[in-house]
């Protein structure tokens, strides 16, 4: 594979060190390696590949170099900002943040799931929120074998989802400290059926990003969606519970069959001997789990599975890489 020159924007950031630790995990081919963040980051010194690398701060002309793919993970206002000046300048952006998701002149991608809408990237590809990714890697051998009538999200979703404050609120919490940094509520010992702001819909916005990504991901915008989302005492990982009606009729045993064939699902599926995916087994990890497989005996062609996954690796790191990845090959 070709080596490159590759940038992370928001280098010191949670998901921006775990780019760094994919980059190197993977052995991603690149030839140089640029960091940039915010002023108060800069001078910061962090390692890949056993190499040093000095954090700069992000500017308009940090993109007058030779950089061919640029990993953001910095938030959406410096996203607006930098992304277009990134790509005005040749470099291919691959953003993390919300804000280009559902702009219709970028792609969304998961690569196990539409990887061919890379190639119509105008500069800019767009890396979708950490539930839905996961979430649609489950979904689309599904959708491509049966078809889908409609979907039902229930997530179980991690502190680390909120950055640094929510893990402290967390650890905090859990020494008998109650502060609430990134939630209104504690969050140790509570389930917070709220992610995100509450929209006039009566929805919060991160369960509207399920509904809509999905959509997006699969290519297919007349899917039933619903969704709620909670936050849960839990450090890494994000579990989902997704109740499916399906158009075709099928058997259990050959949807277990699909999701252990499928590209970058485990199955672990064996009630038996008390296997099924855990946050705890999916913490620093690449691959999504399923399992808890069984029919919906209250619709027709009803089906329910169980779907965990890190949520800063998979979930936000794994999926821009592996995005990159792709781009390697058209270089």
């Amino acid at each position: 594979m070709k080596k490159v020159n590759i940038a992370v924007v928001g280098a010191t950031g949670m998901v921006g060190r775990t780019f760094l630790k994919v980059l190197e995990d993977r052995d991603f081919p690149y030839e140089n390696l640029y960091l940039f963040a915010s002023a108060r980051s800069a001078g910061k010194s962090l390692v890949c590949k056993g190499k040093t690398y000095t954090v700069e701060e992000l500017s308009e002309s940090s993109f007058d170099r030779d950089i061919d793919i640029a990993l953001f993970s910095a938030g959406g206002e410096t996203s607006k900002k930098f992304a277009p000046i990134a790509a005005s300048k040749g470099v291919t952006v691959v953003d993390n943040s919300s804000a280009w998701r559902m702009d219709p002149e970028v792609p969304l991608v998961v690569p196990e799931v539409n990887a061919g809408d890379i190639a119509w990237n105008k500069g800019i590809i767009a890396n979708p929120n950490c539930s839905t990714i996961q979430a649609v890697v489950a979904l689309k051998p599904l959708y491509e074998t049966y078809g889908i009538e409609r979907i039902v999200y229930s997530t179980y979703q991690a502190v680390s989802g909120s950055g640094v404050k929510g893990v402290s609120d967390l650890e905090e919490g859990l020494k008998g400290n109650n502060t609430c940094r990134a939630y209104p509520h504690p969050i140790a010992n509570n389930c917070l059926p709220h992610i995100d702001v509450f929209l006039e819909n009566g929805y919060t916005k991160e369960e509207m990003k399920m509904i809509d990504e999905t959509k997006k991901i699969i290519g297919d915008y007349d899917l039933k969606i619903t969704a709620t989302t909670v936050r849960v005492p839990v450090f890494y990982s994000h579990s989902e519970s997704i109740n499916v009606q399906l158009k075709k009729p099928f058997e259990v045993e050959d949807i277990k069959s699909l999701m252990d064939d499928s590209e970058g699902i485990i199955l672990m599926d064996d009630v038996s001997e008390n296997i099924y995916p855990l946050a705890s087994i999916a913490a620093g990890t690449d691959p999504v789990y399923v399992g808890r497989i069984r029919r919906d005996f209250s619709i027709e062609n009803g089906l329910n599975l169980w779907v965990v996954a890190d949520n800063i690796r998979k979930g936000a790191a794994t999926n821009a890489v592996q995005i990159a990845e792709r781009l390697v090959e058209t270089l």
